[in-house]
């Protein structure tokens, strides 16, 4: 996306990090958060505390170990963790297992009985598809179960959901109360999101403020930095598997070089199979002889 279509959009991207914090994270916004939990995990929310959620402060330098998530406490009894995830990498499933457990971990204090431990559950709203889970459906849900006879859950205790925002495409015609909402992370501005908020009022009122937070100048900035600063991650990551496969693919070229020379073919014809240059390999032909 170009710099001007960035700042000339109505609203500001639900799927940047720090934009679904302040939207979902904010003591204020509870209402709105407890309806769109409710449609992820089932059930009903009778009570919702944010305060543990740690909002970025306007302008503060961001360090890039940092994770901008929601933290509820539910019904007074649960904990939840609320993360939106705009880059796929290789590790994000340890990633999400090692956040729940230092919440679970968390949920008691030193010379707490095991028995205090809280339910603990980890949501992962991933504005990609996750490698692995190509055939599950966009919101999959978790838990501890025997592997044979799969029917015993080990424990209530741990609950994952993953929600893959891509794969909403082409459900536009559904009528389903969290499809309502992922559509609006999706894109604010689409006909289907606008189906959505004649079906939940609690979505309108996110659009409301999340026009507030198009208003707020610093935080455009910020978010506008952070949009450049996830753009370059990605860039970074595509150039890194970029070159690794060049790297890979020269390799396979060398060995191959290396084969047709044990089998006396002249070098001219090895670089025409091999697309390596003359002093290429001439260099592979040194090395053989060492």
């Amino acid at each position: 996306m170009k710099t001007k279509e960035i700042l000339e959009r109505k609203y500001l991207p639900p799927t940047l990090d720090i934009v679904f914090q302040r939207l979902f994270g904010r003591e204020e916004s509870k209402e709105i958060t407890k309806d769109f939990l409710e449609h992820i995990l089932g059930k009903s929310i009778e009570t919702i505390d944010l305060s543990k959620t740690k909002i970025l402060e306007r302008n503060k330098p961001r360090d890039k170990q940092s994770i901008l998530d929601v933290r509820a406490e539910i019904n007074g009894e649960e904990n939840c963790n609320v993360e939106m995830q705009m880059v796929d990498h290789d590790a994000l499933i340890a990633r999400i297992l090692f956040y729940w457990s230092k919440m679970f971990q968390g949920s008691i204090h030193k010379g707490d009985p095991y028995s205090k431990l809280k339910k603990t559950v980890s949501i992962l709203i991933a504005n990609f598809s996750i490698k692995g889970l190509e055939e599950l459906e966009y919101h999959t849900k978790w838990k501890i179960i025997e592997e044979k006879d799969r029917i015993v859950i080990l424990t209530d205790l741990l609950e994952i959901h993953i929600i893959e925002l891509p794969k909403i495409q082409g459900r536009e015609e559904e009528k389903d109360g969290l499809l309502d909402w992922l559509f609006f992370l999706r894109n604010p501005e689409s006909e289907r999101t606008k189906k959505g908020m004649e079906e939940n009022e609690k979505i309108q009122d996110a659009e409301k403020e999340l026009a507030k937070l198009k208003e707020d100048e610093e935080l455009e900035d910020l978010e506008f930095r952070e949009w450049i600063a996830e753009m370059d991650r990605q860039a970074s990551i595509d150039t890194a598997e970029r070159r690794g496969k060049e790297k890979g693919e020269k390799e396979e070229k060398r060995n191959t070089a290396r084969k047709l020379l044990k089998m006396k073919m002249s070098i001219q014809d090895i670089m025409q199979v091999t697309e390596l240059t003359e002093e290429e390999i001439k260099q592979i032909q040194e090395e053989s002889k060492k």
